[in-house]
């Protein structure tokens, strides 16, 4: 016992000295107007994180996503989210070391569709930097994109082996991302929860509202089918409500009109899922929507310009704004920008501007006719504001081509994976994230944020919990279908 003791004391010894000398050095830095050296504890902290624990680096980062902060230009037109694209860089390095030193990756996600497609993407984004207009944005484009796929999808998928890492993986992004709904609500509740705004009062952490309204309607689905399913206990049940009435909130203070779109959307989607509507009943009820939708157009272009309901504070009058395309600045712009990007595209068709570009070289190609009173030519308006219109235009016709056959794939995989899982919790979540991403999917049609880490985490992250329930969950016994979601797996 007095071994123990004086161990103990000598360990005690041993942290003063450390902690004094450090207090000393940090003393005189600060004397020659060095302020950073109380930074330097916690890049220790993240290095031995890193190199001895990967996977609580990984849920670390991704407790830090809703709560990271843009920094929109940083030189040469390049930006940077703190604290997370630095980390997120450190784990793309030792990724590629470790596979380097092992020559080695899990074969079951490596030969995947779905992963497959995932690397013709990039392999084409890659090939675009080099030809692209601006190749410094396009290798920031393409670095912060592998960054996000190696760490929320070839990272994750190994995570997720143990199912509790997906529930780890969910509690993490929701913890912060409650937090950060909390502040927006209350901060916008200051300014009397106008329209006006709804459109900024998330910042610093989210660029705008419909980045927000995205993130909330990802997470939609899964929320209500843990308030209603009747795998849980009454206080678990009672939790999740009260987190879906936060969302609930959140979402209809967003006044973000494509989230809501989005929600309709997937409902629409899990219909079908529910009711193993045949492929072959769904292909006639699209061809003949389509043929309708041909025949009607002009009609239908004739009745939308007669909608001149402009956003508004009142939320019936804001969902009648959905469709006004004659006088709704926001709806005019999104017009704008997918005509200039098409009129890119036109002028190169196969290898576009360059991942990245599309910000700085979309003015020459608006036209007069065509701006609004929120058209701008520095740079600085944001995107294409379409996540198939955009890659059209930085990288041509097989940019949106292999992005389409990702989304494919995962669409495939996961229709197919629902009927073939047996645990009952496990289909749950894999049904309500991919639901989640089909609210992303249609969200997409008319922003796109997949290069921001805000949505990236979720994107990837519920793709690489699809992937992972069909290659390592799928012939597991149901013996813990009564567990709780979020409650660790060994209880």
């Amino acid at each position: 016992m007095l071994g123990s003791i004086q161990k103990s004391l000598a360990n005690s010894k041993s942290i003063y000295w450390v902690g004094g000398g450090f207090a000393i050095l940090n003393a005189i830095l600060i004397a020659f107007e060095f302020y950073y050296a109380p930074i330097l504890p916690v890049l220790l902290f993240v290095m031995l994180l890193a190199f001895f624990a990967l996977d609580k680096l990984i849920l670390f980062i991704v407790f830090l996503t809703p709560l990271s902060v843009n920094l929109t230009d940083i030189g040469l037109g390049v930006g940077l989210t703190l604290p997370t694209d630095p980390l997120l860089f450190g784990v793309l390095l030792i990724f590629i070391l470790k596979l380097f030193a092992e020559q080695k990756f899990d074969k079951g996600v490596a030969n995947h569709p779905v992963t497959l497609a995932i690397i013709i993407n990039l392999t084409w984004i890659a090939v675009t930097t080099i030809t692209s207009e601006m190749p410094l944005v396009s290798f920031k484009y393409l670095v912060s994109r592998l960054w996000y796929v190696t760490a929320f999808f070839f990272v994750m998928t190994q995570l997720f082996r143990d199912f509790k890492n997906i529930k780890l993986f969910l509690a993490m992004y929701l913890t912060a991302f409650i937090g950060i709904i909390c502040y927006t609500i209350i901060h916008h509740g200051l300014f009397g929860f106008t329209e006006q705004a709804a459109h900024w009062v998330m910042s610093p952490f989210f660029n705008d509202h419909t980045s927000y309204g995205a993130a909330l309607a990802m997470f939609y689905p899964l929320l209500i089918a843990l308030t209603f399913s009747s795998n849980y206990s009454r206080s678990w049940k009672l939790l999740f409500f009260g987190i879906l009435l936060l969302f609930s909130v959140a979402l209809v203070l967003s006044y973000t009109r494509a989230a809501w779109v989005s929600l309709i959307g997937a409902l629409g989607v899990y219909l079908v899922m529910r009711f193993r509507v045949r492929f072959t009943t769904l292909l006639v009820i699209g061809s003949v929507f389509l043929v309708g939708l041909f025949l009607s157009w002009e009609s239908i272009i004739m009745k939308l310009e007669k909608n001149r309901q402009d956003s508004s504070a009142e939320l019936t009058e804001h969902v009648q704004s959905i469709t006004n395309i004659s006088t709704d600045a926001s709806n005019l712009e999104r017009l704008n920008r997918w005509s200039a990007a098409w009129r890119m595209f036109k002028e190169r068709p196969f290898v576009g501007w360059g991942p990245g570009t599309y910000m700085f070289q979309y003015a020459p190609f608006q036209l007069s006719d065509e701006k609004t009173r929120i058209s701008t030519n520095a740079g600085d308006g944001g995107n294409a504001h379409s996540e198939y219109i955009g890659p059209l235009s930085e990288s041509g016709v097989f940019g949106t081509l292999s992005l389409l056959l990702v989304i494919f794939c995962v669409v495939y995989y996961s229709v197919t994976l629902y009927p073939r899982i047996k645990n009952k919790e496990h289909r749950l979540v894999m049904v309500n994230l991919f639901l989640g991403l089909v609210t992303y999917l249609i969200h997409g049609l008319l922003n796109n944020f997949l290069d921001t880490d805000k949505a990236s985490a979720p994107f990837w992250g519920f793709i690489a919990a699809i992937v992972a329930i069909e290659v390592y969950h799928l012939k597991e016994n149901p013996e813990n279908d009564k567990k709780e979601l979020l409650e660790p797996s060994g209880k």
